[in-house]
């Protein structure tokens, strides 16, 4: 039966505190002997405190990501075919922002935790973590439309540049994770499995587990990077509206599937039909973008039609 995160007294994150699944607890859990423990590598979540304020490292991961998005996106309108001006990078990054935030909160509290809906002030808690990606996703989208309809844009391909960005923010999302001690996979015997804390009840010893954190920081942040980067520089891509997102949603979808085997499922779900189909809930929400993201690449092609620049200096046919 699969384990979540456990504390004495609270939770923590997405924990459920269920002492009496102890005794559920698989006798051939991987030892935790010769492996690295968490504990040594020094990593705390807070950044500094000074008074009353703290500032944590996966504030800091959301902050990072979107100057470095922001960065990133302002080289991309220097090239030729832009789909909107530099003026309008600083209100996209409102509204991108804006969309990240409220999705990602709702989207988590609708997707993995729906009985915060009856405790609403936990919902404003976003100090105490809990934000989903694809509720993120649905929020940037949102905002990017409204963005679009606002300057008459073309809100398919301002899709385009923003999913070029995203990975960033991924990454460094993802290695906030780890740093938090959270999120962590399942139990593991391989040479770089890591002895989490708290990830069973206090009196069973802590199993040694897949840093799922790290391969989602890999394989969605690097990788898909490298994809789309590629697409962007090295192809026509960014001329066919719809392919450089569908590649990035196609991309994320695939991989955040195949880490979510290597990654403990979330105890909200033991005994719910989540369960009962063998997959995750991640993975029932990737399906969809999966489906959404190879239709989008499919159909690029035909929506090629001529692109007049804004930022560059050409017009393509």
């Amino acid at each position: 039966m699969p384990l979540r995160h456990y504390a004495v007294g609270k939770p923590w994150g997405k924990a459920l505190i269920l002492p009496s699944l102890a005794a559920a607890v698989p006798a051939a859990l991987p030892a935790a002997g010769g492996h690295i423990r968490f504990a040594d590598l020094g990593l705390h979540p807070d950044v500094f405190s000074i008074g009353f304020f703290t500032l944590r490292w996966y504030s800091l991961a959301y902050i990072a990501g979107i100057l470095v998005g922001w960065w990133y996106l302002l080289k991309l309108l220097a090239q030729p075919g832009a789909p909107m001006a530099r003026r309008h990078a600083d209100d996209l990054v409102f509204y991108a922002t804006l969309g990240i935030i409220l999705g990602g909160r709702i989207g988590y509290v609708l997707f993995y935790a729906p009985e915060m809906i009856l405790h609403p002030i936990r919902i404003l808690r976003l100090w105490d973590g809990g934000m989903s990606f694809h509720g993120g996703v649905i929020g940037t989208s949102i905002g990017i439309i409204l963005f679009a309809r606002k300057h008459k844009l073309d809100w398919l391909r301002v899709h385009d540049y923003i999913a070029c960005v995203v990975p960033f923010g991924l990454f460094f999302g993802r290695l906030a994770n780890f740093v938090n001690g959270e999120l962590w996979g399942k139990p593991a015997d391989v040479p770089w499995a890591i002895v989490f804390e708290r990830t069973v009840p206090f009196d069973v010893p802590e199993p040694a587990r897949h840093p799922s954190q790290l391969y989602e920081a890999g394989l969605e942040g690097i990788v898909l990077f490298a994809i789309l980067w590629f697409a962007f520089w090295r192809t026509k891509a960014r001329y066919q509206p719809g392919k450089l997102v569908g590649l990035f949603v196609l991309g994320y979808g695939i991989a955040r599937f195949i880490v979510e085997f290597f990654r403990e499922p979330d105890a909200q779900f033991r005994g719910s039909w989540v369960e009962a189909t063998g997959i995750h809930m991640g993975q029932w929400l990737c399906l969809p973008m999966i489906a959404g993201g190879l239709y989008l690449v499919l159909t690029a092609p035909g929506r090629r039609t001529r692109v007049e620049p804004i930022a560059g200096t050409e017009s393509v046919a």
